[in-house]
C-alpha cells in the first residue's frame, strides 16, 4: 500500500514538472515572438523614415508642360519662316528609393495601403524566390519576413505578384483579408506600388479567396501562374477570371497593355487558402 502511495507521488511529481516545463517553454515563446514582432514593426518603420526623409530631401518635381517657342531672329534682326518649335518635356528622376536599395540590392519597390499597416518595402530574388519569407530586409532571421515578389515576375511582365504573410497582430498582409468586405473596398479602393524607377497608383479590380491548387485540379484559377501577361490573350483570360472570381463587382476594368498587380497572402477559410486583391495601374 505505501509503496503504491509512493509511487503515485512520485508520477505527480513527473507530471508537476512536465506542466511546469511547458508552461515555461509556452512563456517563452509567446514572450520571444511578442519581441520579435516589435522588432520587425520598428525595423520597417525606420526604413519608412529614411524613404519619407529622402522624399522631403528631395521632393519630386511634376513634369514640365510642353510650351512654345518662336524661332529666333537671324543677322537682320528678323524672325526666320517656321512653325514654332515644341520643346520636350522635362521630366523629373525617380530617386525615393536609392538610398534603400544601395543597402540591399534586392528591393524592387514600395507596398503601401493608405490608413491600414501595409507600409513596406517589396524584396524580389528570382534566383531564391522565397528567400524573404521568413528574412528581414536586412537578411537577418524574421517570422513576418517582408512582402516580395515572385520570382518569374519582372520589370514590364504586366502582372507584379507579390506575397506577404498573414500576421496575426494584424501586420505584414493581414489587412488584405479586410477586402472582403465591400465597404472596406469603398474606403481602400487604391493601393499604391512604386518601382525604384517610377510610382503609381493602382485601383482595386477584384478581391476573391483562392488556394494553391493540385497539379490534377482542373478548371482551377491558378492566378499565381499568369506572372507574364505579354501575350493579349493570357492578359484577358486573366482579368476575365479576375472579375468572375471577385466577391463583388468594383466596376474596374482592364484592357491589354494595362499593368496590374496582384497581393496574396493566407487564408483559412480552407486548407491551402489564399486571399487574393487585383488593381489596374491608373
Amino acid at each position: 500500500m505505501t509503496k503504491n502511495r509512493n509511487r503515485y507521488r512520485g508520477l505527480r511529481k513527473i507530471v508537476g514538472v512536465c506542466c511546469l516545463l511547458v508552461f515555461c517553454v509556452s512563456v517563452y515563446m509567446v514572450v520571444s515572438q511578442t519581441i520579435q514582432e516589435r522588432q520587425a514593426a520598428e525595423a520597417f518603420e525606420a526604413l519608412l523614415a529614411q524613404v519619407e526623409q529622402e522624399e522631403q530631401e528631395e521632393p519630386p518635381e511634376m513634369t514640365t508642360p510642353t510650351e512654345m517657342t518662336e524661332p529666333e531672329p537671324d543677322s537682320t534682326g528678323s524672325q526666320e519662316d517656321g512653325p514654332a518649335v515644341l520643346e520636350p518635356p522635362v521630366v523629373e528622376e525617380f530617386h525615393k528609393y536609392d538610398a534603400l536599395h544601395e543597402q540591399n540590392p534586392d528591393l524592387f519597390g514600395w507596398i503601401e495601403i493608405d490608413g491600414t499597416k501595409i507600409n513596406y518595402p517589396v524584396m524580389h530574388t528570382p534566383d531564391d524566390p522565397e528567400y524573404y519569407l521568413h528574412r528581414a530586409f536586412d537578411g537577418t532571421k524574421s517570422s513576418s519576413g517582408v512582402p516580395f515578389l515572385d520570382g518569374d515576375c519582372y520589370e514590364g511582365c504586366g502582372n507584379y505578384i507579390v506575397y506577404g504573410h498573414h500576421m496575426k497582430n494584424g501586420s505584414m498582409f493581414a489587412a488584405l483579408a479586410d477586402y472582403k468586405d465591400e465597404d472596406f473596398w469603398k474606403e481602400h479602393p487604391v493601393i499604391r506600388f512604386d518601382t525604384l524607377t517610377e510610382a503609381g497608383e493602382y485601383e482595386v479590380l477584384s478581391a476573391f479567396y483562392a488556394k494553391v491548387y493540385r497539379v490534377d485540379d482542373e478548371n482551377a484559377f491558378r492566378f499565381y501562374a499568369y506572372t507574364d501577361l505579354t501575350d493579349e490573350e493570357t492578359f484577358n483570360e486573366f482579368v476575365s477570371r479576375a472579375s468572375e472570381a471577385s466577391l463583388y463587382d468594383t466596376g474596374v476594368t482592364a484592357a491589354y497593355g494595362d499593368t496590374l498587380l496582384t497581393l496574396t497572402t493566407c487564408s483559412y477559410h480552407t486548407s491551402n487558402g489564399r486571399f487574393v486583391v487585383i488593381a489596374r495601374k491608373r
